[in-house]
């Protein structure tokens, strides 16, 4: 493979292999010279130690050329037994690496000591804290969130509701489960905001309109009546309305806000035990589902909810997106100060991070051997080539080196012995 097809950073990792080839040839190349040069010096001096000495580094350079270069290819191109090891063995060096992946690195135990050492619940505690990455974290929710509202058309709801909701609720008695629910909203006041909320609106809208509520009322005034007095009923009626709101809104204990949670009550009790009652509800549940504008007003609801909360995500100055962000922000220092929260969070990304292993990691492991069992025998010597034969060029260097010195102890021995 050229160096002009490869990516950018194989082309380094080629330029820094070639360069340690470079220095491990001059060295052989610096014994050889040495050696040649000292071939014909009389060896009975200092100038016998350094014939022996380039002498053995060039026998541990080569020797050590060979065997990191049997690794990948055949020497010289000759077809010597044992050598281009990794062009014929491949499949099993791959298999080999599988296994050991497998058994070292992909277990419960060394995932879950993993976890539980990489503090996972603080770390993620700090970055969701701060302000640049929860406004991060929001966006690409917002993103995400925006991708997948725009894949659900108008047909998909309308036949999910058609053909899947509707008649489940058609078949399923709802009767008492309103009921236990609306007995659990009551007990709780869990609808008590709702009731703020309404009353609320109401209020405020007839502050804004008096014109429309007197115009309204008025129609329904006796024409016999002198127009006077109706305006003055009409008025009338519009401060007795306007006063008796303010008052429901701002007195949580109003009689009226009493008779509604009565009223509530009873309605959920005679839901729960009034067969009479459940069955007329079962009736009108029933003709409210089959009404053929229900999915049409349901599929309606969906388009106008998904357009405002679509608008609402794209806007990054809206409430919804400013509530998410402090809301990612709280759940950061929750996690920072709540121990217990976080050791749950720790817990549960264990016994996930276990689950995958158990379940899918003999699978996982897999890749490893399909991957290198596709590439052809010389493309994978040369692609393992590129980020390990470098370091084994220290290999030939320290041949040279180590041979040098051995040679240099051999022949102090022979002088000796001699």
């Amino acid at each position: 493979m050229s160096i002009a097809r490869m990516s950018p950073p194989d082309q380094q990792r080629a330029e820094r292999l070639r360069r340690m080839k470079t220095l491990a040839l001059a060295l052989l190349g610096l014994a050889a010279v040495v050696y040649l040069a000292t071939l014909h010096v009389p060896h009975d001096g200092v100038w016998g130690f350094v014939n022996a000495g380039a002498e053995a580094a060039m026998v541990g350079a080569l020797a050590d050329w060979f065997a990191v270069t049997a690794l990948f290819r055949h020497p010289l191109g000759l077809p010597i037994p044992h050598t281009a090891i990794i062009p014929r063995r491949k499949n099993d060096i791959a298999r080999n690496l599988q296994d050991f992946v497998t058994e070292n690195f992909l277990t419960q135990a060394i995932i879950r000591e993993r976890v539980a050492s990489a503090q996972v619940g603080t770390t993620v505690g700090e970055w969701l804290r701060d302000d640049a990455h929860a406004a991060r974290i929001v966006a690409e929710g917002s993103r995400l969130a925006r991708a997948t509202l725009a894949r659900v058309s108008d047909d998909d709801v309308a036949r999910l509701i058609g053909e899947v909701v509707v008649p489940h609720l058609a078949d399923e008695p709802l009767a008492g489960v309103v009921g236990d629910l609306l007995d659990a909203v009551v007990r709780d006041g869990a609808h008590h905001g709702l009731v703020d909320l309404v009353v609320g609106e109401l209020h405020d809208w007839l502050r804004r309109h008096p014109e429309t509520f007197s115009q309204v009322v008025g129609e329904r005034a006796p024409r016999w009546a002198p127009g006077f007095v109706n305006r003055r009923v009409t008025r009338w009626t519009f401060d007795q309305a306007s006063e008796w709101l303010w008052d429901v809104r701002s007195d949580r204990n109003h009689k009226a806000r009493a008779a509604l949670d009565d009223l509530l009550g009873q309605v959920a009790h005679d839901l729960q035990h009034d067969p009479m009652l459940a069955t007329r509800a079962e009736q009108l549940k029933r003709r409210l589902l089959e009404h053929p504008q229900t999915a049409q007003t349901i599929v309606s609801l969906w388009a106008t909810v998904c357009g405002s909360l679509d608008a609402a995500l794209a806007d990054e100055t809206s409430g919804v997106r400013l509530r998410a962000v402090q809301m990612v922000q709280r759940f950061g220092a929750s996690l920072l100060a709540d121990d217990a929260l976080r050791a749950r969070l720790e817990a549960r990304l264990e016994d996930a991070a276990a689950f995958v292993v158990r379940t899918y990691g003999a699978e996982l492991s897999t890749v490893i051997s399909h991957t290198i069992e596709r590439w052809d025998g010389k493309d994978a010597a040369r692609k393992i080539e590129l980020h390990i034969g470098r370091d084994l060029q220290f290999i030939r260097i320290n041949g040279t080196v180590v041979g040098c010195l051995a040679g240099l102890a051999i022949h102090s021995v022979s002088l000796l012995v001699a």
